[in-house]
């Protein structure tokens, strides 16, 4: 079986140059009878069940920053809009997204200055600092867009307040363009930390790296980040606790750690440049990124529980959010032979097991995501009708699984 990650785009693009034109092209597909794939970058055609679409919809014209007000910490940009673009807009003021999305073009063997603030908001995507900050669903206050029939709407503004019916910026956030394309999004920002540092336990196992985390997170440390690297061949393993604020209170909080952790273990502390730089890293899922052919399993675990769920796979794993998401990478035989078993594990102790990054072929055999259970596959079922009854917008996106990230 190949291990490629990469597809070929249908043969017919459509690039909307406003809501206006994105809104006739829906229609048009709808009287057609046509599917639509939507991208924006095209950075994360790989996450997900494979689209199988008449045509590709490109939503990268629809850019531009609508409004920005520091003082109100609230931004408003087209869904186009370069992920790269806002931050440097935002760093400007000293201000920055919060919930730290994570850029994951390389990882899915893209190019990074094509990421879109609409992709991030669509697939719901966090980094490290979740574990503090919230996800990005937390962080949307209104969304624009078009449904599956062509009908604009918007939901939501600068506040969080809604009145009637659905709670649209939730629900659009990690919807997979199953049920609109967004032409904008308006995010609440928040102000840069004055300083970070970071401590660098080695050597811990897995169950200890996560216990230690657990209770560094449930201590008033305000920890930002909490990861664990499990050791590989020669290379220890690593832990790592980020801090941020004043740099007296991170001073203070950093000694704590370093009592709690006690002198029996190697640690070392990285602060300023050096500490975002491997956040970064751990945010892009860098580990992975030059190991292309290689599968990446996503879990959504208990942390108390995910040692026990990952240690029968032999595989390299990357433990996030103090060990609530876990990211596995193997050979695509194995991911295929350990699917059914993975999944099973992670469903009986109430977690969720998605193919992040896998061939087409392996992604269509298996589903990206972990099949819904109960009743969730009705009620997604209904809320996906009431939006794109024809079935128009990304079709097969989800497939049989619970949309967004966790």
């Amino acid at each position: 079986m190949s291990t490629s990650i990469e597809r070929s785009p249908p043969a017919i693009a459509l690039r909307p140059a406003n809501p206006a034109e994105l809104a006739g092209l829906i229609v048009d597909a709808n009287l057609a009878g046509h599917t639509l794939e939507i991208v924006g970058g095209a950075t994360k055609r790989g996450l997900g069940d494979p689209v199988s679409a008449d045509a590709v919809l490109d939503l990268s014209a629809l850019a531009g920053i609508v409004f920005y007000e520091p003082e109100e910490l609230v931004v408003k940009v087209h869904a186009g809009t370069r992920l790269a673009e806002l931050r440097e807009t935002l760093a400007a003021q000293r201000q920055h997204l919060a919930f730290e999305p994570p850029g994951y073009a390389a990882f899915f063997g893209a190019e990074p200055t094509l990421e879109t603030v609409g992709g991030v908001v669509a697939c719901n995507l966090a980094g490290p600092r979740r574990v503090l900050a919230g996800s990005a669903r937390d962080a949307v206050l209104g969304v624009e867009g078009v449904n599956g029939l062509g009908e604009p709407f918007k939901g939501g503004g600068r506040t969080v307040k809604n009145v009637t019916g659905y709670d649209i910026p939730r629900l659009m956030t990690g919807s997979f363009g199953v049920l609109a394309a967004l032409t904008s999004v308006t995010l609440k920002v928040h102000p840069m930390p004055s300083f970070e540092s970071t401590v660098v336990v080695e050597g811990l196992d897995d169950a200890q790296a996560l216990y230690l985390s657990s209770e560094l997170l449930r201590a008033p440390l305000e920890v930002s980040g909490a990861v664990h690297l499990g050791g590989a061949r020669d290379t220890p393993s690593h832990t790592a606790f980020r801090l941020e604020g004043w740099r007296e209170s991170v001073a203070a909080r950093q000694q704590e750690i370093v009592h709690r952790v006690g002198s029996s273990a190697a640690m070392r502390v990285i602060v300023e440049d050096e500490s975002r730089a491997f956040w970064t890293r751990q945010r892009d899922l860098g580990d992975f990124a030059s190991v292309a052919q290689t599968c990446v399993w996503r879990l959504a675990l208990p942390s108390n529980y995910a040692a026990q769920v990952v240690a029968g796979l032999g595989a390299e794993a990357l433990y996030d959010w103090g060990g609530s998401r876990v990211f596995v990478a193997m050979a695509a035989d194995a991911a295929r032979e350990c699917a059914a078993g993975l999944r099973e594990a992670a469903r009986d102790v109430g977690g969720t097991a998605t193919l992040l990054r896998a061939p087409d072929a392996l992604r269509r055999e298996t589903g990206a995501f972990q099949p819904k259970s109960g009743g969730l596959d009705g009620l997604a079922e209904r809320v996906r009708h009431a939006f794109d009854p024809n079935g128009v917008l990304n079709p097969g996106k989800l497939g049989r699984a619970a949309s967004g990230d966790t």
